[in-house]
């Protein structure tokens, strides 16, 4: 995966620094509230909601079981259809090729559709070593893009900018990249919008090239679909000549009839609306009717070493609507910036790390990110249990043990400072092992409760220094059992 986020520090350490920002934090609270009150209304009015989830992780499920299958069929669907489909191994790779097909053309500018693909590779910073200007288009990422800044969010990467924060981007900013913001722009959505809007159109007429993901691929016909709100993803799909579209290999399903679960599940997970506003469809090219060439770009980047792990591998299933941000009492209060990756909140924290490894003190973090409280599994469409695979990374961060990276089988080495965690658990295991054993601590513990500290000395103080130890009972659960119950000792 792209370094591009690499390098910064421990989730711990960022969150911090947003956590104290007191606007962020209003502008998360304000927009996560908003839109998970409207998603839990718009998914009340389904009756079979329940049966559609099941449906879209069975469908998912099937397709990744079966995914050579299903990839080689949507290259012959496309190939057939006039496109021509290239393979990325990783992030390298695909910024090798699309740079390379853009220069082809011999244009040195492009319109984007939002993709987390090309960011999760860092194609606009590959293009502009190259040469070549990326343009976003969505809304959200102009400001983004505008601002020097980095997206935090799935569905809306402004997410942490309020509306007076957009306008100075806008005034400050625009005049540089084109046609420059109107005088006496004030902060109106209306008025931010229409900014936007003739800002977009000169590139969007003038652009030869145009770059998108995709949300879904269907093998049988080669059929590409982006939803989206706002219009700009559909002129960046028809209107330039040359189209090159980078897409994630679990994106696919294999009918055409599969798309039926998700066009229903994914606009109501995300923007709580009952169906997209736009959604557009290609299958290859036709003559008089949207660019006269068409590439593919299917980028694996270590999903198939995601697959490879039996637990971890429904992260795959995920059809980035945003839902697990919008209700993660973590994301709420750190931000997405917070979690060094262009996947955020709980889903980033369980991607990312498969994506990328592990190696890096920011990934090595990210499943610990979390309260384990399990609403981001409660309002998943395709019922990925986030608590499960977080809790599997831990493990794995702490143990070690085998793996799979770069296709290859490894044995992972366990993370540095765990030590003393490893040795409470080893400890703990001896312990309940042994009654014994454990009853004479539950009676010393109980006997020593008055002399017992507020926090924990050394390393446990990180962990006492916000929260509360726990008070000790007078008597154990056992011990108050033998008492009431005549004296049966539960272990026999």
């Amino acid at each position: 995966m792209s370094g591009t986020f690499v390098g910064m520090p421990a989730f711990p350490e960022a969150a911090r620094e947003a956590v104290g920002n007191a606007t962020l934090r209003g502008n998360l609270r304000h927009a996560t509230h908003t839109i998970r009150a409207k998603r839990a209304k718009a998914v009340a009015e389904v009756s079979d909601w329940a049966e559609l989830r099941e449906a879209g992780k069975r469908i998912k499920d099937h397709t990744l079981r079966h995914l050579d299958r299903y990839l080689v069929q949507l290259e012959e669907s496309v190939t057939a259809a006039g496109g021509v489909v290239h393979w990325a191994a990783d992030a390298e790779e695909a910024n090798r090729i699309v740079t390379e097909l853009v220069r082809a053309t011999g244009e040195r500018e492009v319109v984007k559709v939002k993709s987390m693909a090309t960011q999760e590779i860092g194609l606009n910073e590959a293009l502009e070593a190259a040469g070549i200007r990326a343009y976003e288009t969505d809304l959200a990422e102009l400001i983004v893009q505008l601002g020097k800044d980095r997206p935090s969010h799935i569905l809306v990467p402004a997410i942490h900018r309020n509306r007076g924060e957009i306008r100075d981007i806008f005034a400050r900013e625009m005049g540089a990249w084109g046609r420059p913001a109107p005088e006496g722009l004030t902060d109106t959505p209306a008025e931010l919008a229409e900014a936007a809007r003739l800002h977009l159109r000169e590139k969007f007429l003038r652009a030869k090239v145009g770059i998108s993901g995709a949300n879904f691929m269907v093998a049988e016909t080669g059929t590409l679909v982006v939803v989206e709100s706002e219009g700009n993803g559909r002129m960046c799909l028809t209107l330039p000549e040359t189209l090159i579209s980078l897409v994630g290999i679990e994106k696919i399903v294999p009918s055409w009839r599969d798309l039926e679960v998700f066009l229903q599940t994914l606009p109501r997970s995300s923007t709580a609306e009952r169906m997209n506003p736009y959604t557009s469809m290609w299958t290859g090219t036709t003559d008089g009717d949207g660019p006269r060439t068409f590439h593919l770009v299917l980028l694996d980047n270590g999903r198939t070493d995601t697959l490879a792990d039996e637990v971890g591998r429904q992260a795959l299933r995920c059809i980035r609507c945003s839902a697990c941000l919008n209700v993660c009492p973590v994301y709420e209060r750190a931000g997405g910036h917070a979690y060094g990756s262009v996947y955020p909140g709980p889903i980033g924290a369980i991607l990312s790390p498969q994506l990328r490894g592990t190696a890096s003190e920011i990934d090595a973090s990210l499943p610990y990110a979390s309260s384990l409280c399990g609403a981001c599994y409660e309002v998943c469409p395709v019922a990925i249990d986030i608590p499960e695979v977080l809790v599997h990374l831990r493990e794995r961060i702490v143990q070690g043990g085998p793996a799979t990276r770069d296709g290859n089988k490894v044995v992972l080495k366990p993370a540095g400072g765990h030590a003393a965690e490893r040795a409470a658990m080893r400890a703990a295991r001896w312990a309940f092992s042994r009654p014994g054993a454990l009853r004479t601590g539950q009676r010393l513990a109980s006997g020593t409760r008055r002399f017992h500290p507020r926090t924990l000395p050394g390393p446990g103080r990180a962990w006492s220094a916000t929260r509360e130890l726990p008070t000790v009972p007078a008597e154990s659960f056992r011990a108050w059992w033998q008492r009431t119950r005549g004296g049966k000792d539960m272990t026999k």
